[in-house]
């Protein structure tokens, strides 16, 4: 019965990540055994997004490096496949606002204005994914419509005094994009982790 309950748990699990629609980078690799280095060479950027690229190759490299076995080279030439990528579009949108109303003004201060501030963001990607054998041109993997997309905490931002939603969402657009913000870094990972899957395990 232990033996029993243990299986039916395990394919409760193993069930509720496919729901997900989550899969681990090396599950099942559908790769040709004969590669062994994969060159990645810096994605193309079509958004206004500056580089984003950088980051998304990055966390890229590091994802092949952690995940399989493969070598991971940034020369096209030296790879025995070769992943090119094109960021197509990006979209970040506001989910969840936080509004501070205003103060009316006494004989000491003047009055403020209600401000607010988004707390979560949307993030869409839209990539063009292609992995090609080199000795042989032939296309290992490929898609024009390689989408990701995940929601996001902030971790900080600067709320917009203007008191208009607009206003407030563009702050945080922009606030989503600093070096230093950790939900940036955690898209870029989520990106590569679902990247690498979707190469490796042909889905």
């Amino acid at each position: 019965m232990k033996r029993f309950m243990s299986g039916v748990l395990l394919l409760g699990v193993s069930a509720s990540l496919c729901g997900c629609g989550y899969h681990l980078a090396g599950h099942s690799n559908a790769l040709p055994k004969s590669i062994h280095v994969i060159a990645v060479p810096a994605l193309e950027n079509k958004t206004s997004t500056y580089r984003i690229e950088q980051k998304l190759t990055a966390a890229t490299i590091h994802e092949f490096l952690a995940k399989t076995t493969y070598h991971v080279v940034s020369d096209p030439n030296a790879g025995d496949a070769v992943l090119r990528g094109k960021v197509v579009s990006l979209d970040v949108t506001p989910l969840l606002f936080q509004t501070t109303p205003g103060t009316p003004a006494t004989p000491t201060t003047p009055a403020t204005a209600s401000s607010a501030q988004a707390t979560a963001m949307l993030v869409t990607i839209k990539c063009e994914v292609t992995l090609t054998e080199r000795a042989t041109d032939k296309v290992l993997y490929h898609s024009d419509n390689f989408l990701f997309r995940n929601e996001y905490q902030l971790a900080a931002f600067q709320p917009s005094t203007s008191g208009t939603t607009s206003n407030a969402s563009q702050a945080s657009v922009s606030s989503f994009f600093q070096e230093g913000d950790p939900a940036l870094d955690r898209m870029a990972r989520d990106f590569a982790q679902r990247l690498v899957a979707a190469v490796t395990e042909n889905y």
